[in-house]
């Protein structure tokens, strides 16, 4: 049996700093083999930076994903095109950098993770559909002769487009797993087909917040209709996720079991003439 963790959405200084204190533990308890986390919201919240990506490596993290937020820090366009283990969509364009597969071995078997973005309520965004990206990477990936396990990460806005690709891809993958959202949801399941899906696995932050940032700051914002900043939100650290079994043999999932880890953060001294939070990546 091989036993992947997916970690939500890391947000922000707290998220890096549940990271630090929880993960090691977490990994250890429930003896895992490899470990993916959605990382765009790292740096400030929004995008993650090189240095952070490369922290992240050295915190026990084997693969980044990433989506509309993965480029918001411009050192990423260099670094993602060197960086094999950091996947932007597979339905970007040609001429966006980097990789959305990656081909891995776990336990002497061999997966391949595939990242895919959802087309619904990113309006800045102009995107190869979803399922026709899905459908051609599962098909190419079943005749190769690799007969590698196909692992998708799901990043969509949407309860219904992540619904609609667990009904589509169900039985070609081991496991469907939702992005984006930031808040875990009670649907994780195996599917008769033998397919582990959750429609999405959270956040790693903080968890009295709104998507890991200051809830009062976030009504503002809301009330107001201002471009007001979000602000870091260290009440409550939590790790959200889902663990996930899977057959070497059969390829199949055999048990999806959510993670909700609270952990100690505490929010560093504010050094004098030093920015709001990290700056790594801008």
């Amino acid at each position: 049996m091989v036993r992947i963790l997916f970690l939500g959405e890391i947000t922000g200084r707290p998220g890096i700093a549940a990271i630090k204190n929880g993960l090691a533990s977490l990994k250890t308890e429930y003896g895992i083999d490899y470990t993916i986390a959605n990382g765009e919201g790292m740096t400030n919240g929004f995008g993650i930076g090189k240095a952070h990506a490369l922290q992240l490596g050295k915190l026990g993290v084997d693969t980044i994903t990433g989506a509309e937020k993965l480029f918001y820090k411009i050192d990423m366009v260099e670094f993602i095109q060197k960086a094999g283990f950091i996947l932007r969509p597979a339905n970007y364009p040609p001429a966006c950098p980097g990789h959305s597969c990656r081909h891995v071995t776990i336990k002497g078997r061999k997966f391949v993770i595939i990242n895919i973005q959802g087309n619904s309520n990113f309006p800045r965004q102009n995107l190869q559909n979803a399922f026709y990206s899905a459908d051609s990477l599962l098909k190419k990936f079943a005749e190769n002769a690799e007969k590698e396990i196909p692992i998708v990460i799901f990043h969509a806005a949407t309860t219904a487009e992540k619904k609609m690709m667990k009904f589509y891809i169900d039985g070609r993958a081991a496991a469907l797993i939702g992005t984006h959202a930031k808040v875990i949801t009670a649907d994780a399941a195996v599917t008769d087909k033998g397919m582990a899906y959750i429609t999405d696995i959270g956040r790693v932050g903080s968890f009295m917040s709104v998507g890991g940032f200051d809830p009062q700051t976030e009504i503002q914002k809301l009330r107001s209709q201002l471009p007001i900043r979000s602000k870091e939100c260290w009440d409550d650290g939590i790790i959200e996720g889902a663990v996930v079994d899977i057959d070497e043999e059969t390829g199949k999932a055999t048990a999806i079991t959510p993670v909700m880890k609270h952990v100690t953060i505490t929010k560093p001294e504010e050094k004098k003439n030093e920015a709001d939070g990290d700056d790594s990546g801008k």
